[in-house]
């Protein structure tokens, strides 16, 4: 694996299936309830999440424990950051006290691939602003690969707020690149310009995005990073933009529904597909886990740890 895990668009096909087989092996020692692995013990894995997480941040804490590795969670708005400090310092710092990977977070586009040419820690990215989400679409490609036994030839359709989104950003790249068709559907103020380019199918209905598709995958409005006028009431976007039950009747017949949470629901998709048997948006937590394990296994492989401190 290489030193840093910034994006799926360098990636080739074989490096994702590292990545992916490698979390096959991870998903099996979760299920059996082994916890207590010994794959990263010496190695320091800080957490430096610039922007508010739940889900991944609390992943990558669960995959540094489970590996037996040492964890430094970083709260940015009480550490130096907050007293001005650069955010490369803040990572030399990090450095020089033997942390050996760095899981960062951050709203500016490109800050990890940034902090990755400065410093000998491995990277990861944790979501850098509207750029990418790595593990999360690595996470979302082992649900679909555990769940149809490939990915190749899978026609998967992402819908919602495509513009504010490094997850389908993530997704198009990662999921062409293992032999999958993308389509993508979404409010046209938030469906970004020449986001075909990148080889995705652009459809003029959500009716028409998931028909005949093996994965919908809706996305979580960003209120957050819009601004005013993008976005319908709440009541008229999931009219006309929600994922249901009865319009999953379009899709192939052994369809799942998947999401990056968290969930709006009765806004992107509703509370009855949430929890309906297609849906595999709890199982993809686990499978995250999984894939954040393995990114930090692999990345462990071949390091002297002999000489770290605990």
């Amino acid at each position: 694996m290489r030193k840093d895990l910034l994006g799926l668009e360098d990636l080739s096909r074989e490096e994702i299936e590292e990545i992916l087989n490698q979390a096959e092996i991870m998903r099996e020692h979760l299920d059996k309830g082994e916890i207590n692995l010994d794959y990263a013990k010496g190695l320091s894995v800080v957490n430096l999440f610039y922007e508010n997480s739940t889900r991944t941040r609390t992943s990558f804490e669960n995959a540094t424990k489970f590996l037996g590795a040492n964890q430094v969670n970083i709260a940015v708005g009480n550490s130096s950051v907050a007293k001005g400090e650069s955010m490369y310092d803040t990572v030399r710092t990090l450095e020089s006290i033997k942390n050996s990977i760095v899981v960062i977070r951050h709203s500016m586009a490109g800050a990890p691939q940034y902090i990755a040419k400065k410093v000998d820690a491995h990277v990861i990215n944790a979501g850098d602003g509207q750029h990418e989400h790595p593990t999360q679409a690595l996470l979302d490609m082992l649900t679909m690969r555990r769940y149809f036994g490939r990915i190749n030839g899978l026609t998967v359709a992402i819908i919602g707020d495509i513009k504010y989104s490094r997850v389908a950003r993530s997704n198009i790249f990662g999921l062409l690149k293992m032999g999958a068709k993308v389509k993508l559907f979404g409010i046209k103020t938030l469906m970004p310009k020449g986001i075909d380019e990148m080889g995705a199918i652009v459809c003029d209905s959500i009716e028409e995005a998931i028909q005949g598709s093996d994965v919908v995958m809706g996305l979580r409005i960003q209120l957050e990073r819009q601004t005013s006028g993008q976005f319908p009431t709440v009541k008229e976007y999931f009219a006309e933009y929600g994922i249901t039950l009865d319009r999953m009747k379009l899709a192939s017949d052994n369809a799942i529904i998947m999401h990056p949470a968290p969930v709006n629901r009765g806004v992107e998709i509703s509370g009855e597909a949430v929890d309906c048997d297609k849906s595999m948006i709890f199982e993809q937590v686990t499978n995250g886990l999984a894939v954040r394990m393995a990114i930090i296994k692999l990345m462990a492989e071949g390091e002297d740890v002999s000489n770290q401190e605990c």
